[in-house]
């Protein structure tokens, strides 16, 4: 077996051309993710020279370097954020101690699983996303979208680093899991409910990226506290990529919800304008939204308790709060009794899901906000709205029962008689087919049901040729 040239194919900052036995290790798994990324990754494109960027040191001047490269080729890093003096466990029952540089055994097990689930979501994404390309809207999407799908690569292996160093055999055979799962497959799944979702269409593509990497970036502002310090540090550095997907999101919605106004002005039918619905982005913001608030597991959970008390996962910004052990306070939670909502006081290390929820929930209120503030600079009388945190649940308190998208109670019966109007239909998915029969590959050239950003990437013009093809 060839080795790699750690100076340049692997660009870290771990020391990697100085651990023979992670060099062993990667060498075995680094063949097997490049096959995984052939079979899995965008589809049709893996010839083209695609304007990208990598990280290649952690230093503000190093982590985004761009530049054409074909995606079998790029650089996929492994970096830890730097240290900042010695870290000390900040929250928790272990407060103000060091914060640890090798796995605690009597944690073992649950960071494992930590890093095995968030790993997990990596590949995942990759696996839904991979057809899109073919119905790309422009260049810049189709740009946006292999940028976000390289990083979820380089996230993947920043977890396969931390399982190939810190867990031996297990964390061994737990990387090559990680490439074995396939995202919609019945014997195989991936872990997480919303990375097993088909996501065939460029608005299932944008919400994705508002609202589900919007959990990531919680779940990782969480683990960037652990007191783990390699998880932390990793988490980190991880952060400042994962900004870009929800700017790919966000950006996204908005400009298919412009291109509606527009066409739609003065009374014109969306379809026979060749745009989206604006019912339909509404749905599918109620379905990826709600997909996503099953992601931080639920309300009421023994899990979180332990994960808290073991200084293995903070809350949001845990540094910057006054209280770090939460051994007193409570959170109010709504249950189900009955026919009604009863309020319940919890211990507040049992709601530690629900917190991280919290922080997400506004984050996502802020961007709703944006969307609306630019329907009412063209002019519409549109507004887009979150659901319920209880609508359409499949995690905990409120799952398997049925609300509306304002949050009351209804029936199972209610709910089916509405749910073409409050979630995706399969008319909704054969318009956006129907939309979306062929990309848009020449430079400056964008579908009709979607307008245009205001600017380029990396001060590149909009009308840049992001994307070389080879035939």
């Amino acid at each position: 077996m060839a080795s790699i040239d750690y100076d340049s194919k692997i660009p870290n900052n771990v020391n990697l051309s100085d651990d023979r036995r992670l060099q062993r290790a990667l060498e075995e798994w680094q063949p097997n993710f490049i096959d995984w990324w052939m079979e899995m990754g965008p589809d049709g494109f893996q010839a083209d020279d695609v304007y990208l960027r990598t990280a290649v040191s952690v230093e503000k001047d190093g982590w985004a370097h761009f530049g054409h490269v074909k995606m079998p080729d790029y650089r996929w890093g492994i970096f830890l954020a730097p240290t900042e003096g010695e870290r000390k466990v900040n929250f928790g029952d272990h407060m103000g101690e060091d914060a640890w540089q090798q796995v605690p055994g009597d944690y073992r097990n649950a960071l494992r699983r930590i890093i095995v689930t968030q790993g997990d979501t990596e590949p995942a994404s990759v696996e839904q996303q991979r057809q899109l390309g073919h119905s790309a809207p422009s260049l810049y999407d189709l740009r946006n979208l292999f940028q976000v799908n390289v990083e979820e690569g380089r996230h993947l292996w920043a977890m396969v680093y931390l399982l190939h160093s810190y867990f031996g055999r297990d964390g061994r055979e737990e990387a090559e899991a990680l490439l074995a799962r396939r995202s919609g497959d019945s014997d195989s799944p991936r872990i997480l409910g919303a990375f097993n979702e088909p996501i065939a269409d460029w608005l299932s593509f944008f919400c994705f990226t508002t609202f589900t990497d919007r959990d990531g970036k919680y779940q990782l502002r969480a683990l960037a506290e652990s007191g783990f310090d390699p998880l932390a540090r990793t988490c980190t550095f991880m952060l400042t990529e994962e900004a870009h997907h929800m700017f790919v999101g966000q950006t996204g919605v908005e400009r298919i919800l412009r291109r509606t106004a527009e066409a739609t002005r003065g009374g014109a039918d969306p379809k026979a304008a060749g745009v989206v619905p604006f019912e339909m982005v509404q749905r599918a913001v109620n379905l990826w939204y709600s997909l996503s608030l099953d992601l931080f597991g639920g309300e009421d959970s023994s899990n979180a308790a332990l994960f808290f008390g073991a200084g293995l996962k903070g809350r949001d910004l845990e540094h910057k709060l006054d209280e770090h052990r939460a051994l007193e306070q409570r959170y109010t939670l709504e249950r189900v009794v009955g026919d009604r909502l009863v309020k319940e006081d919890v211990p507040l290390r049992r709601a530690m899901n629900e917190v991280l929820r919290d922080a997400y929930v506004n984050d996502c209120e802020k961007v709703v906000r944006s969307w609306n503030r630019a329907l009412e600079e063209v002019g519409s009388d549109l507004r887009v709205a979150l659901p319920s945190r209880r609508f359409n649940r499949a995690q905990g308190l409120y799952a398997g029962m049925h609300f509306t998208p304002d949050g009351e109670m209804t029936s199972a019966q209610a709910f089916e008689t509405n749910r073409a109007a409050w979630l995706p239909t399969d008319e909704d998915r054969a318009y956006m087919r129907s939309l979306q029969t062929r990309a848009y590959t020449k430079p400056g050239e964008f579908a009709p049901w979607i307008s245009p950003p205001t600017r380029g990437i990396d001060g590149q013009p909009v009308d840049f040729e992001y994307v070389k093809f080879c035939r």
